[in-house]
């Protein structure tokens, strides 16, 4: 496991749509655990491979408490309701906008080790789902922004002091160590 580099905006990795897993291996599962670590060292709620320059469709999260990740996922609406929230994204780092996402979603695909997974979630899950999954297909949140937003946030991100910049390495947490004395 390690803290990986993650990509910034403006990386063509992260407008390419990424491919299906097909091995379930000691590569994949440690691309789990790069994912995880990274995510957390970045106090992010999310990752995506696409996101430290990996272009296959796997993403962890972290959301209430509650870490996981999906292989190949397929992610559905669960009923029409809608709401507008601040979002953000480890590759657009220190910038959150309102993006609308359904507040209720139900994904499937399959964990690290090739086992089926159905993931039910709701407002900051079911966001992150969505958003993670937008990773996978070469989407970023500021494209779902109405094209007013989306024109400011581009003109935000240009003058960014990252512009330019090819990835950020969150810093791992720190281990404490405790004396026995």
């Amino acid at each position: 496991m390690s803290v990986t580099p993650i990509r910034l905006f403006g990386d063509p990795v992260l407008t390419t749509p990424a491919a299906p897993v097909v091995d379930f291996d000691a590569e994949l599962r440690a691309l789990v655990d790069d994912l995880t670590e990274t995510m957390h060292a970045a106090g992010g709620a999310g990752l995506a491979a696409p996101q430290l320059g990996v272009g296959l469709r796997v993403f962890t999260w972290y959301v209430d408490g509650e870490v996981g990740h999906l292989v190949n996922p397929d992610v559905s609406p669960v009923g029409e309701e809608t709401e507008d929230g601040p979002e953000g994204c480890l590759s657009i780092p220190g910038y959150r906008w309102d993006c609308r996402r359904h507040l209720h979603v139900v994904a499937t695909g399959w964990n690290m080790h090739g086992d089926p997974v159905r993931v039910e979630g709701s407002e900051l899950l079911a966001r992150a789902i969505q958003h993670e999954t937008d990773h996978l297909d070469g989407v970023l949140f500021v494209d779902r922004l109405d094209p007013d937003a989306r024109a400011a946030a581009l003109a935000e991100l240009e003058a960014a002091e990252w512009a330019g910049m090819a990835a950020w390495l969150p810093a791992p947490a720190p281990v404490v160590k405790v004396s026995p004395h």
